[in-house]
């Protein structure tokens, strides 16, 4: 799930990521609670036990796949940017003409390459033998060095027709029911706004800090983990925790939390959010060190939506006939 996370903050020391729950800004949501103070904890323990599972079955398949094409597309200059967005400014994905055929692709007949320039790289040599005297072995390789550039042809995939190209599905099924009110209801509570905004793509959701923007034209149950995620950053992330954490961390908690909320609802979510938490290097290992405050912001998020749900246990001295 493609979110972004509004004003990243570069953090260095990523070990120190719970550091923040001592400290004297420590967050409500993030407070201990019991399996006899809310009844959703059972649910938040197998949700997590099954994401723990998939982490550490490694990647999928599906993203394997996407992972090692994305490995063929360089990563090109500012310079080589600007030629290609003046050239071809709808371009989205480019590689040159025997890349494409290794993915299974080819270029269609009549279209024009976006030419772009790629670095000529050549080993040096000694000019004579009296500079070589001064060469601590004859037998070191000279080293390559930049002798110039070449203009070298790439297209962009609307250019190109054959296989598709390995994609990750985020496919989400399952009913959200009235728990999308719960969310908004909780939200509206906190003080967090939520908007829907076409420019945030190709993000799903955007967290601000007091505001969340949604993209709109999703499924409802995609709809739903995207928020219960960027839900997830307004409560922990938007705190001094904020620099106590990385990227890394930041999301593979909010995910976390999106997965934890959408099984306990009983929405289908498949290997959506592990390969998302490992396309952030993510893994079970940082999952287990952020574990208490995910089990936590869980648990709030559910204790919101599942109101409605539960059934008020009797008195005490009430007879049940």
């Amino acid at each position: 799930m493609p979110y972004a996370n509004a004003a990243a903050t570069t953090n260095t020391a990523p070990h120190r990521k719970n550091a923040a729950l001592r400290s004297s800004s420590e967050s409500p949501y993030q407070q201990r609670t019991t399996e006899r103070e809310n009844p959703a904890q059972q649910l938040i323990k197998q949700a997590v036990d099954f994401l723990i599972q998939q982490l550490e079955a490694g990647k999928s398949e599906t993203l394997t796949a996407y992972l090692a094409a994305m490995a063929r597309f360089h990563q090109y200059s500012f310079g080589n940017i600007l030629a290609i967005a003046r050239q071809r400014p709808a371009a989205t994905r480019v590689a040159g003409f025997h890349t494409w055929k290794e993915l299974g692709r080819f270029v269609k007949k009549g279209e024009k390459g976006i030419q772009i320039l790629a670095p000529m790289i050549a080993a040096r040599r000694r000019k004579d033998a009296a500079e070589q005297e001064y060469t601590p072995s004859h037998d070191t390789k000279p080293a390559p060095m930049l002798i110039g550039f070449r203009a070298v042809y790439v297209f962009d995939v609307a250019q190109t027709e054959g296989a598709e190209l390995p994609a990750i599905e985020h496919k989400i099924g399952g009913e959200v029911g009235a728990h999308r009110e719960g969310l908004i209801a909780f939200l509206n509570a906190q003080n967090i706004t939520l908007e829907f905004n076409e420019r945030i793509a190709p993000a799903l959701g955007v967290s601000y800090g007091g505001r969340i923007a949604l993209l709109p034209g999703q499924t409802q149950a995609e709809e739903f983990t995207t928020l219960v995620h960027e839900t997830a950053h307004e409560l922990l992330h938007k705190t001094e925790r904020r620099t106590m954490t990385t990227a890394t961390v930041r999301e593979t908690e909010a995910e976390a939390v999106a997965f934890i909320v959408g099984q306990a609802i009983g929405l289908e979510i498949g290997t959506a959010s592990s390969d998302y938490i490992q396309m952030y290097a993510g893994n079970a290992a940082l999952l287990a060190e952020s574990l208490e405050v995910i089990q936590r912001t869980s648990a709030v998020i559910l204790g919101a939506i599942l109101v409605e749900d539960a059934t008020p246990a009797p008195p005490e001295n009430t007879v049940l006939g």
